[in-house]
């Protein structure tokens, strides 16, 4: 896959890319929806002898267009985003900077720029995408401004227990900790990755080593509270659990990132400085306050013998949504 980054105004030549057929849409989380999209995009070209391409944006609209909700924290940071878009086979991924600038534009300077001007032929987009100033572009609208230069495919909506697959549900999901339901929605699990850094050292000391993790980039957390996780480092991989929190039973305050620490089970090499990428599998409690450093290490007992017990009765096709399950 060849990754353009596109600064607006552009200046590309239509003549110097090759006929595609597009995906258009934000596109936070590669979830099954997106997903659809994507692969829709590429069966079709294969069908019509085209290219096959995605087209995103950076960063999120709502940072920039002041949104009251301001999604800083990604599903999928740009990095993420690029590999899963790549495993779903496309060959052109072009990723627009969205500025105050690019979002005046009006749909038919969008479609005449970013579509025709892109060497499209036709275009696959979710049933609720839009484009243009105010988002007053719509796939019931694109026709018209299509100046019959390239043909549309809609994707339908997709559904999971009564609620649209969408990037909405699963942030709702991560907020509330739900992460054993995001398999259901993403068709994998939730990961974030980051690096092993030097942390209080009272684990050990307390019979549970931790590694802590600075994350490499801009992740949406799960809530607080105890999880059973899978972590990858290099090529190996462990079970654990994690805590992501304030430490409370230590300290007082809850200011700025709660800590995230992975306790890995029967493991005691020195990881420090390397790569972590923590999948989350099930939350096992909320975060609390215990009064003595006993009752935190009985709790913390507990908690591993759940996440074992999970681990032990595991089976990962259970917990990916089956076609049958999505409508």
């Amino acid at each position: 896959m060849k990754t353009l980054f596109i600064s607006h105004p552009h200046h590309i030549k239509k003549e110097k890319l090759p006929p595609t057929v597009m995906a258009l849409g934000y596109f936070d989380g590669i979830h099954l929806g997106h997903q659809e999209v994507i692969r829709t995009a590429v069966k079709i070209a294969a069908e019509k002898g085209y290219k096959s391409a995605v087209m995103t944006f950076h960063p999120h609209p709502s940072v920039v267009l002041g949104k009251k909700e301001k999604h800083i924290h990604l599903i999928t940071p740009l990095k993420k985003k690029e590999q899963l878009i790549a495993k779903l086979g496309i060959d052109f991924l072009y990723i627009v900077e969205f500025t105050p600038a690019f979002a005046q534009l009006f749909p038919q300077q969008f479609v005449d720029q970013y579509i025709i001007g892109f060497h499209v032929k036709h275009v696959v987009a979710g049933f609720d995408f839009t484009y243009g100033r105010l988002g007053k572009g719509t796939m019931e609208t694109l026709p018209f401004h299509s100046r019959d230069q390239f043909t549309q495919t809609v994707v339908p909506k997709l559904s999971f227990a009564g609620e649209k697959i969408s990037s909405t549900y699963v942030r709702k999901l991560l907020k509330n900790g739900e992460v054993e339901q995001l398999p259901r929605l993403l068709g994998r699990f939730y990961e974030v990755e980051g690096t092993v850094v030097n942390g209080e050292r009272r684990g050990r000391t307390i019979g549970f080593p931790t590694a802590n993790i600075a994350l490499n980039d801009d992740y949406l957390l799960p809530a607080v509270g105890v999880y059973a996780v899978k972590v990858k480092i290099g090529t190996d991989v462990f079970e654990g659990v994690c805590n992501v929190g304030y430490k409370p039973t230590f300290h007082s305050t809850r200011e700025g990132m709660p800590n995230i620490e992975v306790h890995i089970f029967d493991f005691a090499e020195d990881i420090y400085g390397e790569t972590m990428t923590i999948e989350w599998h099930m939350r096992l409690r909320s975060e609390q306050k215990f009064e003595s450093v006993d009752e935190l290490i009985a709790q913390i007992k507990r908690d591993k013998e759940k996440a074992q017990a999970y681990f032990r009765n595991f089976t990962e096709n259970t917990c990916i949504l089956s076609q049958k399950e999505v409508f």
